[in-house]
């Protein structure tokens, strides 16, 4: 797994691109198919963190100590990785958006004959996600997939599942900060997963139900802004507030 780490808003942020950061999940994924591995040993888990979620863990330690819990978190925030070849020892090469980091990992999880399996969403929009990723990446295995809505009487049993189907990879999309909870609760007993990797709201994404912004929006840091012009009464709010507290916390907490 990569091991540069700085530290961006207050979080510890790992240096990756996109292609290092697959190749680390789909490396540490077939690490743990080996024999000699503990078999009651708990999953690597990866997350991702922008500025909202600096936002968030900045105003609320016990979000913090959620992400904190995390073994890498990316910058899936374009203003991050800017800033960190300004502020940082070390810049960021690029974000690692998990809507781009999915493609990377499933072409090489093809080469490896890598297993995913996808938590999260409805269950309309997630077997439409696995659908779509199946077109994309013909021979992708699937250990699994299904919906997010889990009552507390559940999830034992979703535990039980996704330990007897063994994905190499576990994409969790549940949102900030249910993911991270439910991750929380439950990484110890997900003994039967390589890797866990959090993807707030990538399945709305894969299945078409929401659109990415322009490359060149994207490039600039403006996807924040499409995403307001789509959801205004879900989202203005929050980008309002989140935004210049983020870019406050990148200037006066990275190094």
């Amino acid at each position: 797994m990569a091991k540069d780490v700085i530290t961006l808003g207050g979080l510890p942020i790992t240096v990756a691109s996109c292609d290092s950061a697959a190749r680390d999940m789909v490396d540490e994924a077939l690490a743990r198919r080996s024999p000699d591995r503990d078999e009651g040993q708990a999953p690597k888990y990866i997350t991702s963190a922008n500025g909202q979620v600096l936002s968030m863990c900045a105003t609320d330690a016990e979000i913090k100590a959620l992400f904190e819990e995390a073994d890498i978190i990316h910058a899936d925030g374009e203003p991050m990785v800017k800033l960190s070849r300004l502020l940082c020892h070390t810049g960021l090469p690029e974000r690692v958006a998990t809507t781009d980091l999915v493609h990377n990992a499933a072409k090489l999880a093809l080469e490896e004959n890598i297993s995913f399996y996808f938590l999260g969403a409805s269950q309309e929009v997630i077997e439409t996600a696995r659908a779509n990723m199946e077109k994309l990446y013909p021979g992708l295995v699937f250990a699994g997939a299904r919906n997010g809505y889990i009552s507390e009487e559940e999830e034992d049993t979703v535990i039980e599942e996704i330990n007897a189907a063994k994905p190499d990879i576990l994409w969790i999309g549940m949102g900030v900060p249910l993911e991270q909870k439910f991750i929380s609760r439950n990484k110890n007993r997900l003994t039967g997963v390589g890797v866990i990797k959090t993807c707030g709201g990538l399945f709305d994404f894969l299945s078409g139900k929401n659109k990415r912004a322009a490359p060149w929006m994207q490039k600039l840091g403006l996807e924040w802004a499409y995403r307001t012009w789509l959801e205004p009464r879900r989202l203005a709010w929050r980008y309002l507030t989140t935004n210049p507290h983020a870019l406050l916390l990148l200037l006066t907490r990275s190094h």
